[in-house]
């Protein structure tokens, strides 16, 4: 930290050289390096220096430190006590004079240092100063956090034209330089939105949000039926009763969102109603509330949903009450709305930020703007021109691209987050137009959450996970918005199964039908998937029996299709596998969004189950170490032409995909992926094969056959095939053995590797806490959680070539029960491997099959057989002794045939042979 300081007081020492050469107002010459370059140019700016402060010799004193004796600071007395988070009135610690040019809305930052030894990376405490403008009220403003140590702004102030004073209350603790005062240029308005005028537009009937004139007596029906009733009972007891709300108007408040709550049950009752005292009461509460509401400065990303509930909620009372609201009271609420809204994160007008990923794609755009632009669209369209650009010409196309796949790419916690305010988008524009913007594969995401769920109730790792491991995965007001409006059964169970919405009675009395039954069997879903080729990857499992004594396998493979960065991992290729608890996992824990451990380990490929190449010379995002792994994309596509035609964004192909041949109970589920777009030029080939087999059988219910064939651009890159476990792995006759158990039943994975040959791999098992590995010295976290405490296997080939192939065998097995015998045959480059009643021909490398060959069942059991990676178009099986002579097609994008055989020989060719079906 010493030396960070010298580095910065240098810096005020060059820059007070610089400043005194400027020709811009500045009231009190500073060296402090506040001020933009671009400000300085567009716009005024003062800069004041404490030296020519009204300092409170009672409080505080001026002070110079050793190396910077051209500076002052203003810091308070040790025996002072601080008065910022005092009520009472005391006099402040400095007075700065100020002379603005002319009314306007300016920002006010401040220049300071913390007077104490702070270690590189450690948090440390917020610390908050009190400023007045004259005799406005006071606010209380941060003026040094954890993210910001020096330099802060306090946020932007309207401020007159002339002379005035601006009075500070320190922090104990803190120097204070300079405070600089420079004018707010507002955000630019991309030219696509200049001459925008949207093709729906709100009606001019109240109300419009939520419900129309026509929707109005439906919703008003349903509070009677069902599960409504109680639901309606109970809000109408609590709306009943008046909220007491005291304040005092000289002094600011902070966000309450009981109120904020309760505002928004009473303007729904009046809706439903037409009740005059409780219309009138959300009225005055929101009108009081919003008189003293002040969000201050805090990290805008992190204040934002706050301030977007604040809008949002006044949003609703002012469109559900407006024909109880007085003019100048609508007045009052249009410009607390505008004010609250400049202060989003996404900027006003809001395009400061991208919508399609991201802060802006959450709760500010898709709910809380487009509220307020919907509500107040007869007094100012401009807002609404503003929202429904982003949401109908930015979010909409994007989103009909990537729900191709019926995936999210931000993964099962922030997906299934900011897909549910994507969808209250998709209601506010459907109940108030009567129209669905976003493409009806919207409704399909669904499944992503159903598939990734896991026995015990979690789910398959994707993306920054937030969830707790341990507890039932849960996002009920998503389920809530996606099932009503696909009128889906099963969600609506998976709903209830989350516990329903009891923090929000007004959204499910909005949106749900009690008389859409609830489906809680879902064993009628096929138990694979499959998700296509914008975010590839296949889900098998081997039954939907949903509690910790389930004896089900689930297993998924990903890669294929694009990468849409942010909270989206390097994990193209990797596999997860649950057997009585996983079995094979992610290792990283999002602990907070590109700290080191984040760049370095959580969202990369090192965290996965998945091949690492290390090209020593291979240049990483900011720096962070290299893993060997994909790429690391933090870049975030803005169309799907973008996402198409930029390389950067290619995570691979899907070369096909198939399960059967049961499509609802499959006996194989197979998936094959071309990743070499996925890493950079380092690799130059690499497929990756996966066959899931459903046995069918308690002792032994699934076995995965994965195949690798790997080229690099250099024979000398090194090559790791890798997998993590939670549970300490031991080697038994030439396999490793990966253990979980569930309720004291103990399920195992027998990992044998058959290619390459045992004499030809170096093997290393090492612990998340080993001091260093073969990959190098991993970053850690402490914490509890069993990923923080995991294992990682990794094989990698004793000699340097260019091409390797692994092949790798996975078996399922109940406690103490042995592996199943595992035959291979290699043969013209392809692996025939037969395992129980199960034979499986694949292609031993990257090309599809295209010649002819023969396969030989050696015993009189029934057989079923399937053949993989054929090319596609007619192929023909012939066998002699069986009079079996059989022409099928294959299809492109499935290249597989399945079927049954006994002892016999088999001839496989392309074509079809004459006079056959």
């Amino acid at each position: 930290m010493k030396g960070m300081l010298k580095n910065y007081i240098l810096y005020c020492l060059i820059t007070y050289i610089v400043f005194s050469s400027l020709s811009i107002d500045i009231l009190a010459q500073s060296s402090f390096p506040l001020a933009s370059e671009s400000s300085k140019k567009n716009g005024y700016i003062s800069v004041l220096d404490v030296s020519k402060a009204k300092i409170n010799n009672k409080t505080t004193k001026i002070v110079k430190r050793e190396s910077d004796l051209h500076l002052n600071w203003v810091i308070l007395k040790d025996d002072v006590v601080e008065k910022v988070h005092d009520q009472t009135d005391t006099d402040p610690d400095a007075i700065f004079h100020i002379e603005i040019p002319m009314s306007g809305i300016y920002t006010i930052s401040t220049s300071v240092i913390r007077d104490e030894e702070i270690e590189v990376g450690s948090k440390v405490e917020t610390r908050f100063a009190k400023i007045q403008i004259d005799n406005e009220r006071i606010t209380k403003r941060i003026i040094s956090d954890e993210y910001n140590y020096t330099n802060h702004s306090l946020g932007r102030f309207q401020l007159k034209g002339g002379k005035q004073v601006l009075k500070v209350w320190l922090p104990k603790g803190i120097l204070l330089g300079a405070v600089e005062i420079e004018s707010y240029i507002p955000l630019t308005i991309p030219p696509g939105v200049a001459n925008y005028h949207p093709k729906i537009v709100p009606p001019t009937s109240r109300p419009r949000l939520w419900v129309d004139k026509d929707i109005l007596p439906v919703i008003q029906k349903r509070l009677t039926k069902g599960e409504n009733l109680s639901v309606w009972k109970n809000l109408k007891e609590k709306v009943l009763i008046p909220f007491p709300f005291e304040f005092n108007p000289t002094r600011e408040i902070a966000q309450n969102p009981v109120l904020e709550r309760v505002v928004q049950e009473k303007a729904f009752y009046y809706l439903m109603t037409g009740n005059l005292k409780i219309g009138n009461e959300a009225v005055r509460l929101i009108l009081d509330y919003l008189s003293v509401l002040e969000f201050g400065n805090v990290k805008s990303g992190d204040i934002t949903r706050d301030i977007g509930r604040a809008i949002y909620t006044t949003a609703l009372v002012y469109d559900w009450c407006y024909d109880i609201i007085h003019e100048g009271d609508r007045k009052i609420l249009y410009s607390e709305m505008m004010r609250l809204a400049d202060n989003m994160e996404i900027g006003w007008p809001p395009f400061k930020e991208s919508i399609v990923s991201g802060h802006a794609s959450e709760a500010q755009v898709n709910r809380d703007l487009l509220a307020m632009s919907i509500a107040i669209y007869d007094e100012d369209p401009e807002p609404y021109r503003y929202t429904s650009y982003l949401i109908l010409e930015e979010l909409v196309p994007m989103r009909s691209f990537e729900y191709q796949s019926p995936r999210h790419s931000q993964g099962v916690d922030y997906g299934a987050y900011r897909h549910g305010w994507e969808m209250h988008a998709a209601w506010l524009f459907y109940r108030m137009a009567g129209m669905r913007v976003f493409d009806d594969n919207i409704m399909g995401l669904t499944n992503y959450w159903l598939y990734m769920r896991l026995p015990d109730g979690e789910m398959l790792r994707d993306g920054d996970m937030f969830s707790k491991s341990g507890v039932y995965w849960k996002n009920p007001q998503t389920m809530l918005l996606d099932y009503s409006y696909a009128n889906d059964p099963i969600i609506k169970a998976e709903f209830e199964r989350q516990g329903g919405l009891p923090d929000n009675p007004v959204l499910f009395l909005l949106l749900n039908d009690p008389d859409l039954e609830p489906e809680y069997d879902i064993s009628s879903l096929p138990l694979s998937i499959d998700f296509g080729s914008v975010l590839g990857g296949l889900i098998a499992r081997t039954g939907w029996n949903m509690n910790d004594n389930s004896n089900d396998v689930v297993a998924e493979i990903k890669g294929g299709g694009y990468h849409f960065g942010n909270h989206q991992h390097a994990d193209a290729g990797a596999i997860q596998l649950y057997y009585r608890g996983l079995q094979i996992c992610d290792l990283g824990l999002y602990v907070a969004y590109g700290i080191p451990y984040d760049y370095n380990f959580n969202k990369r490929s090192i965290a996965h189950s998945m091949m690492l190449v290390i090209d020593p010379k291979e240049e990483i995002y900011r720096r962070a170490k290299n893993d060997g792994g994909t790429k690391f994309n933090q870049r975030v596509p803005e169309t799907p032409q973008e996402v198409m035609s930029d390389p950067w964004f290619d995570n691979g192909r899907v070369i096909y995909s198939d399960f059967g041949p049961s499509l609802q109970k499959p006996l194989y589920s197979c998936f094959k992926v071309d990743l070499t777009g996925a890493y950079t030029s380092k690799v130059s080939n690499y497929t990756r094969s996966f066959c899931f087999f459903n046995l069918d059988r308690d002792d032994t219910p699934a076995v995965i056959i994965l195949s690798d064939d790997i080229s690099t651009s250099k024979a000398e890159f090194d090559k790791f095939w890798k997998i993590n476990t939670l549970e300490k792995p031991f080697l038994s006759d030439s396999s490793i053995v990966l253990r979980n158990q569930k309720k004291g039943v103990v399920g195992k994975t027998h990992v044998k590797m058959l290619r390459p040959l045992p004499e030809n791999l170096k093997l290393e098992i090492s612990h998340r806490k080993d001091p260093e590995n073969i990959l190098g010295t991993m970053d850690r976290i402490s914490s509890d959680s069993p990923e923080a405490n995991g294992y990682q296997i990794i094989f990698f080939p004793e000699n340097e070539e260019k091409r390797h192939r692994f092949l790798t065998i996975f078996q399922m097995t109940s406690d103490d029960t042995p592996p199943l015998p595992i035959n291979l045959q290699e043969d013209n480059d392809k692996y025939i491997l037969r395992l129980s009643d199960r034979i499986l021909c694949m292609s031993s490398g990257s090309q599809l099959i295209q010649s002819p060959f023969s396969m030989t069942v050696s015993d009189d059991s029934e057989y079923q057989i399937l053949l993989t990676d054929l090319k596609p178009g007619f192929w023909n099986i012939y066998s002699p002794d069986k009079n079996i002579n059989l022409n099928f097609k294959v299809e492109q994008g499935k290249n597989t045939c399945f079927f049954s055989a006994s002892k016999g020989l088999y001839y496989i060719s392309p074509g079809r042979s004459y006079n056959n079906h």
